[in-house]
Formats: structure tokens, sequence, C-alpha cells
């Protein structure tokens, strides 16, 4: 459930603050972090779970779906979590060329701005690849890419008790940055179980600092 090393190491080579595997450890922090919604069933229910312990986690938001369900996205802004970029179609990033690729996320970035106010927001994109003309572009843009340190694995859509019973024998440590989706039930499902414990436990759910401003 950890990050290969060998892609935190390359990952490593951006400059500091560009490229990002683990949060800030102060006070049991933990981000929660979900890709693929808004989605119109899931997402709501996911919000009121957080909203309900307490919890702050970063929505990386696709954009055709964020265009089709503005309200999701005001409610996930009004509700204090941070928008992350996500592409716009979700197109495996192997398959498109790099132009292609910056445009998705530049026009992500562009609707995501009428929602929060930010011209960047942090990138992370399609299953997490990064081509190295990409990764130098946003290098050299400066834009912030938000990869993980602990995946849940939630994607190869386990039981329920399964990923539950996973996650409780080794829960993310203080600074993990979570990987999770919300077009599904299943993290909804899994942490409805396991919120109201960890953050009973001292566990603190904090969203991602935002994109840095040029």
């Amino acid at each position: 459930m950890r990050l290969k090393p060998s892609k935190r190491q390359l990952l490593g080579l951006l400059p500091t603050g560009i490229a990002q595997t683990r949060g800030a450890v102060g006070d049991g922090a933990r981000y929660l972090t979900f890709d693929d919604g808004p989605h119109p069933e899931h997402t709501p229910r996911l919000l009121d779970l957080l909203q309900a312990n307490g919890a702050r986690a970063s929505f990386f938001v696709i954009g055709k779906h964020a265009e089709r369900y503005p309200r999701l996205v005001e409610r996930i802004v009004a509700d204090g979590h941070l928008l992350g970029n996500h592409s716009w179609n979700h197109d495996h990033y192997d398959h498109l060329g790099l132009a292609e690729q910056l445009a998705e996320l530049d026009r992500t970035d562009a609707l995501l701005a009428r929602f929060d106010g930010r011209a960047r927001h942090r990138v992370r994109t399609p299953q997490g690849v990064l081509p190295l003309p990409l990764l130098f572009a946003l290098a050299r843009r400066r834009r912030s890419v938000a990869y993980w340190s602990y995946d849940s694995l939630d994607y190869r859509k386990p039981p329920v008790a399964e990923l539950v019973g996973r996650l409780q024998r080794v829960p993310p440590m203080a600074g993990d940055i979570v990987l999770m989706h919300d077009d599904n039930a299943l993290a909804c499902d899994a942490l409805a179980q396991l919120l109201p414990v960890w953050c009973a436990t001292g566990f603190r759910f904090l969203s991602l600092s935002p994109e840095r401003s040029q």
C-alpha cells in the first residue's frame, strides 16, 4: 500500500515544493484524497461523513464531471476541502502527447477557478501516470504534483470488509497522503466504519495545502 521507492525517488528529483508524496506530520495529521469525482450519489455521502467527523480532505476532480455537477463542486469548497486537478477526461496519459496533456490540465484549472477563485490547482494525473516530458514541463511551470504515500487499493473493488480489515491492520501513519476514490461507494462504506474510530484515537484529517500562485 506504500508508494514504490523508485517512483518516490523520481519525484524527489523535482525542485522543492513541486512534488509531494507525504504531508506535514504535526499533530498526527493524515491526508485523505479522493480521485475521479464528483459523483452525484457517492460524493454527497462522503461529504456528509467527513463533516460528521470533523475531517477535511482533498478532492482531485475530473473536469468534465465537475462541469456536469457544479453544485457538488460548490459544496466541496464550501465544506472546507481542497479542489485538485485530475485532468479533464481522465484519459491515460501514456496515450496523449504533451500538448494534449497540458491542455487537459489547463482546461480543468480554468473551470475550477470559477468555484474557488484559484488560478492553479494541485495536479494528480490519471492513474498516477507521469511521463517524463510532462514531469519536466510541470517542473518548468513550477506546478505542484500531489502524489500519495498510502494506496488504499480501493480501485481494485474488494469487498468492503476486506478493505476495512486491511486498513485496520495497517492504518495510515502521520503524514501519509491516502489515495481513495469517490466514483463508487466503497471508500465511503469503509470510512463510515473507520473514521469515527480513527478520530476517537487522535487521528486528524486535513486537506493538502493549495497550489502556490505565480
